[in-house]
């Protein structure tokens, strides 16, 4: 089979010339977060539903395990980051903080905060 692609240069050039930054990172993670998030609804309502019931919860053995604390920081992280970018968004809106290397600055405090939050927030939830 013959390509008709006959000019040199690569069909994708911004897979070898775009470089990973802040904002870039945190614009994927803002879409990731959506996801986790609506998956953790979905989980969350099953099992109130379960609960409600069925007056046991169900699967509290691994809820309650490491793997279940494991699953409570990405869920933490999630939210506490999309809110941080919906709150980003409304500055943006203003027209503030959009030159580049504040935003990206942005963006990395964003991860950081989002990151210590959710630590300190599993920390407090399993410890107790």
């Amino acid at each position: 089979m013959s390509s008709e692609w006959t000019d040199p240069r690569p069909m994708s050039p911004h897979l070898q010339v775009w470089r990973w930054h802040g904002a870039m990172l945190s614009s994927i993670l803002h879409r990731a977060s959506a996801i986790i998030c609506y998956v953790a609804l979905v989980i969350v309502a099953a099992g109130l539903l379960a609960l409600g019931l069925t007056g046991e919860l169900p699967l509290a053995g691994l809820l309650f395990s490491p793997l279940g604390a494991i699953g409570l920081f990405v869920f933490l992280f999630a939210f506490i980051f999309m809110t941080l970018a919906q709150l980003r968004h409304a500055v943006w809106n203003r027209g503030a903080m959009m030159e580049p290397k504040l935003n990206n600055m942005l963006s990395y405090v964003m991860i950081l905060i989002a990151v210590a939050l959710a630590a300190i927030l599993t920390y407090a939830g399993v410890s107790s």
